[in-house]
């Protein structure tokens, strides 16, 4: 069987996107876009390296993804920091580059302290635990994850991630800025994608840690967590007609134990009659974010997608956010799949929220913007759901595009026809994520390397 040139291209865009140290290959950079000032997109980025490293695990190229992991794990910082400019106690760094000093070769990485904004990667060490549990499913190399520094790097992640902080909810509190949505967009609190993510991570913590003495007490704290986590996703991050009909009535300013307005949202503040008319009765999704007299309606991608593919949406709603997106097509996928966020911030809202950041104008980049690199989600979440022609369908609008348009990082309009106004050509995870995609249309056999099946209660 013949490999058509769109795959043939990505295939060789792949290989030489490889970064090597002291003659391993050790990731992938972003980009290799000729026509852009490199900035940091010569570096191999922890979330960027996700879908490479998977399509690797695929094709038998697992000694990319091991090296990865170790490369990283030693990044990783093992002590207390009294100082708080420097990067804590088990967190992962954001991005790494292979340097030349004196003719020799080092590691040199970069946790937020020197990206746009100073935001540190909260997503990285998530990213990393999930795509360790990948590789122990593609290889059986279980003797790597128990290795003594494995067990200590995913415990350090942990206690980074479940340690006592003042906010008294299951889900992880985290800076706005600090995922794949790097840019302010009003996400600060406790945003839909981190959590699952967060979700999935704990999941593949509990398969990975040993039930040993030392770990016990991670792993305790680990199932203490997972269920009213799953709990507090599931019912009160929840959008559909029903969900809003009851959030419509709710009352304010309620005390005790047996208030149903719990975040004391107040109607007000949601866009009802929009909602209403977008969301159809077969349809529904998990908002973006919720808090105190605070819900962001917003859809995330990442994070619906991940609910799905982690089974932190249970069968009925991982059904009706696909639902969605196949009733909703022409705005969350249009001429390229797809949204990152779904609606954009216009008007006064870009500019509060964003603090008018240009490069997150309306309908672009992380404002609203389409990034080729979901299509692996949307193509995983859809055949794990039996729900393989909206996979066929997106990965045919893909192929349209990206090898006349050279692999862009994103695109922009409310309809994806433009190519992004500061998007880089050759970005390694369009590459990668298209034919991840077509990897798992192949063989959904593949998708066991991010599923989770079972439910935890």
């Amino acid at each position: 069987m013949s490999i058509r040139p769109i795959e043939e291209e990505a295939w060789e865009l792949l290989e030489k996107s490889i970064i090597y140290y002291r003659g391993s290959p050790v990731g992938t950079i972003a980009a290799r876009d000729p026509d852009i000032a490199a900035l940091n997109y010569d570096q191999c980025f922890v979330r960027d390296f996700v879908s490479s490293a998977l399509i690797f695990l695929v094709k038998g190229r697992a000694d990319v993804v091991r090296n990865f992991l170790q490369i990283t794990l030693k990044l990783q910082p093992k002590t207390v920091q009294l100082d708080c400019s420097k990067p804590s106690r088990g967190l992962m760094p954001a991005s790494f580059k292979v340097e030349l000093f004196n003719g020799q070769e080092y590691i040199k990485a970069d946790f937020g302290d020197h990206a746009i904004g100073r935001v540190a990667p909260a997503d990285a060490c998530l990213w990393w635990i999930i795509l360790l549990r990948a590789y122990v499913v593609a290889t059986q190399d279980l003797d790597l994850a128990h290795r003594d520094d494995f067990q200590e790097g995913i415990r350090l992640i942990l206690t980074l991630c479940l340690v006592t902080r003042f906010d008294m909810y299951p889900m992880v509190l985290v800076p706005d800025g600090a995922s794949m949505i790097d840019r302010r967009m009003g996400l600060y609190g406790h945003p839909l994608d981190i959590q699952s993510l967060f979700y999935a991570a704990l999941r593949a913590s509990a398969e990975l840690l040993i039930p040993n003495q030392e770990n016990q007490q991670m792993i305790d704290a680990i199932h203490c967590r997972l269920v009213p986590l799953l709990k507090q996703i599931r019912e009160n991050y929840w959008l559909d007609s029903d969900r809003l009909n009851v959030i419509y009535r709710f009352q304010v300013e309620e005390y005790g134990e047996e208030a149903l307005n719990q975040f004391n949202i107040f109607s007000d503040s949601i866009p009802f009659y929009r909602l209403a008319k977008w969301v159809p009765e077969a349809g529904g999704y998990l908002a973006g974010n919720l808090g105190p007299s605070q819900m962001d309606c917003r859809f995330f991608a990442i994070g619906n997608l991940m609910a799905i593919i982690s089974s932190l949406t249970n069968e009925e709603q991982s059904h009706k956010i696909l639902n969605l997106i196949e009733l909703r097509w022409g705005d969350l996928i249009g001429h390229m799949p797809m949204k990152l966020c779904y609606p954009a911030l216009e008007d006064a809202d870009w500019r509060i929220v964003t603090g008018c950041d240009p490069k997150n104008r309306p309908w672009s980049y992380h404002n609203g913007g389409s990034w080729p690199v979901l299509l692996w989600m949307l193509t995983a979440a859809a055949r794990k759901m039996s729900r393989a022609e909206l996979a066929h369908h997106a990965i045919a609008v893909a192929e349209r595009r990206l090898l006349l348009d050279h692999w862009p990082e994103y695109y922009d309009g409310p309809d994806a026809r433009l190519i992004g106004k500061e998007s880089r050509r050759y970005q390694t995870w369009t590459v990668a994520g298209y034919l991840l995609a077509k990897e798992l249309i192949a063989n959904p056999d593949h998708l066991k390397l991010v599923n989770f099946e079972d439910e935890v209660i």
